[in-house]
């Protein structure tokens, strides 16, 4: 009996500390061997000054939002580091590592690197669904993070940006204009919008290139239908649709998710939404 006690305390010890697991690996991606290291040359990418920006702006936001929920948010700059990855972990603080390599990796935008750190805080703040099971309870799960992150999180982050003048810059697709210009009538939400989409493309062209996959296009999402929620990592087409959908989502930025009601703070067939629900191809609804 004292055996068992002792393993079970060390599984909940060990599951407490790690988030963004898929098989047991940690990471905003799957693992993978991919290594960029600092002065590696590479056509793309984002600076260290610009990778420091990104998290001195998140970071302004969410650690006194974190501290009032009691907890202290700690955000690792890795930048020395070539790992090709992100991770959140709770050990006392609640810790988000962000690593160089992801930063210089040709696909990374500062957007796309802002929608990867607001991905980590998801899974601290993102709400339901959680990851299932006894361990790594307090963590959302994959695809609620991606959601989190265009929902709430990219929002905050661009609210005070002029976010027109930097959209005009970034050659969107007319499936994601036009798409935000029907759901947001104000010239600056449809501005985040569009922009938080574009976040998400430079995300899922990472995606497609380390799985050496097609592109994913917001004109074609993908038509998995989930038989229950899956807490792993979803395909790549599956993710941009997440990012798409949270971003055309029309509940604001500070009605709160729940981090026990999957309804609450997002869109939801149940409240009569039909346009930035998550995704069927990760999530089943529970009502």
């Amino acid at each position: 009996m004292k055996f068992l006690s002792a393993l079970l305390l060390t599984l909940a010890i060990s599951g407490s500390v790690l988030a963004c697991s898929e098989d047991g690996r940690s990471g905003f991606l799957p693992e993978n061997d991919l290594n960029i290291p600092v002065g590696a040359k590479t056509v793309g990418g984002i600076t260290e000054p610009q990778f420091n920006a990104v998290i001195d702006k998140l970071e302004t936001i969410y650690a006194p939002i974190v501290s009032n929920m009691g907890g202290t948010l700690r955000i690792n700059r890795k930048w020395g580091d070539g790992t090709v990855n992100a991770n959140a972990t709770r050990a006392g603080s609640w810790v988000v590592n962000m690593f160089g390599g992801l930063a210089r990796h040709q696909t990374i935008t500062e957007d796309g690197f802002a929608l990867v750190l607001c991905h980590e805080i998801g899974h601290h703040l993102g709400g339901a669904p959680k990851v299932a099971g006894f361990l790594n309870r307090w963590a959302s799960n994959e695809g609620q993070s991606d959601y989190f992150a265009t929902l709430k999180c990219l929002r905050k982050a661009f609210l005070n940006d002029k976010n027109s003048t930097i959209v005009r810059k970034l050659n969107a697709p007319a499936a994601l204009t036009q798409a935000c210009a029907k759901a947001w009538p104000n010239k600056d939400d449809k501005a985040i919008c569009v922009r938080s989409g574009m976040a998400g493309a430079s995300v899922a062209a990472l995606f497609a290139a380390l799985r050496n996959k097609p592109e994913a296009k917001f004109e074609t999402p993908d038509t998995k239908v989930v038989a229950k929620t899956d807490d792993a990592h979803p395909a790549h087409q599956c993710r941009l649709d997440t990012y798409f959908q949270g971003a055309l989502c029309e509940i604001g930025l500070n009605e709160d998710v729940s981090q026990k009601d999957e309804v609450q703070g997002t869109c939801h067939g149940s409240l009569g939404h039909t346009l930035g629900l998550r995704p069927l191809c990760w999530f089943k609804p529970k009502k």
